[in-house]
This record gives structure tokens, C-alpha cells and sequence, in this order.
């Protein structure tokens, strides 16, 4: 973006950050769009940390020359894809940066814990099923043997991300639910001597229902990503099948492309 506007400074916080906000006046941009841009910049850079407040709208409006309106429409932008929010009594508040996450064989548990993003789990389901016909093709059992099916709600910084459904044959490891919601379930199959090796995952995307939306703190119709993975143990066996669903406001998946020699 070019800087050949008005710089303004602005504090965005009480005395605790401050932070330069360059605004090109004579741009076609529209003002609160650079304004919510810089801010979000701000946010998954770190300048603006999880729980930081922002100073209200007045002052932020009268410190960068912006009428007020211009200001709550840059502020509601970044509430509308979950960057901030706002609390009654305290003002609008930096919840966090989205969550990027690479594609590996990997915990989402330890990848939130690793990025500093408190990750909690609330666990919805742990019982023993007859396997569906997709399940047990995954899991290379006989339709209707008796799987685990997990199915958990994951949040960072106290708010939605996930909800993840998870199958494991039956018998493969204890699932005890407070050790669910205290750690992840990849992080449980190690310590279980449950080496995993490799896994096929395709991911997607789709609208939320009514009721993934009410649990996931969405609008129904929502843009949801979606993750199917079967990953296996190193003697080829499969171990595990997942389908999961994340809120596209806040998660996104990182890919690394390499061209064949």
C-alpha cells in the first residue's frame, strides 16, 4: 500500500501498544478497508496480542482524522471474521490471529499449543458404534464392527474453531474423557506406543448447518473447511479416521508445492 497519505498515530490499547497507521486519502481504497487491513496486519504479526484492547471509537476517530462511522465499519469488519470482539463493559478486544496450519501428520492439540493459541477441548461424544459403511472401508473393518467414535469441540482463546469426529477401532487405546479434554488424541496414541506413520487426507469446504453453526458461534451458511483423514501406524495398519470441520474466519491450511524434477 502506498504511504503518500495522511500517517496518523493511534494507541491501540490503554498505553500498552501504539501503533503506526499509515492512510492513503487520495486512494481509491476506501479508508476503513486500509484502516481494518493494518489492524489485521497488526494482529497476525503480533503488534496486537490476544486480549489487547483497542482504544474506542471516538478516541481511534479522532486520533487518525476518520469520522466515527468509518472507524466502527473497519472495527466491524474485523468482528465479522472474528479478530475482535466486542464486551460489553470493556470494549472491543483482540481475540486472536487465524490459525494457519501445515499440512502434516500432525496433532491439531500440539500445532494450537505450539502457536501459543490455548487450546481447549470440550469432548461431545465417546462411545463404542457399530462402523458405518465409509468408516470401516477406512479402517479396513467389517461393516458394522465396533469402532470409538470421539467427537470433540476445540477452542483457542475460548472460542470455537473445531469440531472434530474421530473414529479408532475398538480397543486400540483407552479413552478416558478427562485426558481428552487435557491433551490431544495423537499426543494419548504415542504415549500409548502407537507409532503413526502416514495418513490420506483430502480437504474441502461447505456451509454450516444450522447446528454446526450454533456450535461453532457461526451464522448458518457459513463457510466451513472440511478434513477427512485416515492415518496409519508404521506396520501399515489404520488407526485412526477423522472428519472435521473448521470455522474458514478463522483456520486455514498452509501448502508447500514442489515442482517434479
Amino acid at each position: 500500500m502506498a504511504r503518500t497519505g495522511d500517517p496518523a498515530r493511534a494507541a491501540a490499547g490503554p498505553a500498552t501498544h501504539s501503533l503506526d497507521f499509515a492512510l492513503d486519502r487520495g486512494s481509491p481504497v476506501p479508508l476503513y478497508y486500509q484502516l481494518a487491513q493494518q489492524l489485521e496486519a497488526a494482529i497476525s504479526g503480533g503488534a496486537l496480542a490476544p486480549g489487547d484492547l483497542l482504544g474506542n471509537e471516538v478516541d481511534l476517530s479522532v486520533r487518525l482524522g476518520l469520522s466515527r462511522p468509518t472507524v466502527r465499519q473497519a472495527i466491524q469488519s474485523l468482528v465479522d471474521k472474528g479478530l475482535l470482539v466486542r464486551r460489553r463493559g470493556v470494549g472491543t478486544q483482540v481475540v486472536h490471529s487465524q490459525v494457519r496450519r501445515s499440512l502434516e501428520l500432525t496433532s491439531l492439540y500440539d500445532d494450537l499449543e505450539a502457536a501459543g493459541q490455548a487450546p481447549t477441548t470440550e469432548v461431545v461424544r465417546n462411545e463404542t458404534v457399530p462402523a458405518p459403511p465409509g468408516v470401516a472401508a477406512a479402517l479396513g473393518l467389517p461393516e458394522g464392527a465396533e469402532v470409538i467414535l470421539l467427537e470433540r469441540l476445540r477452542r483457542t482463546h475460548g472460542l470455537p474453531v473445531a469440531l472434530l469426529s474421530n473414529c479408532l477401532p475398538a480397543g486400540l487405546l483407552d479413552l478416558d474423557a478427562d485426558r481428552l479434554e487435557a491433551t490431544g488424541l495423537y499426543r494419548m496414541m504415542r504415549a500409548a506406543g502407537i507409532t503413526l506413520h502416514s495418513a490420506r487426507q483430502r480437504v474441502g469446504a461447505r456451509s454450516a448447518t444450522a447446528e454446526e453453526a450454533s456450535r461453532l458461534d457461526e451464522k448458518e451458511g457459513a463457510a466451513l473447511l472440511t478434513m477427512q483423514r485416515t492415518a496409519y501406524d508404521d506396520t501399515g495398519q489404520a488407526v485412526e479416521y477423522g472428519s472435521h470441520i473448521y470455522r474458514a474466519s478463522r483456520y486455514s491450511f498452509d501448502f508447500q508445492l514442489l515442482v517434479r524434477p
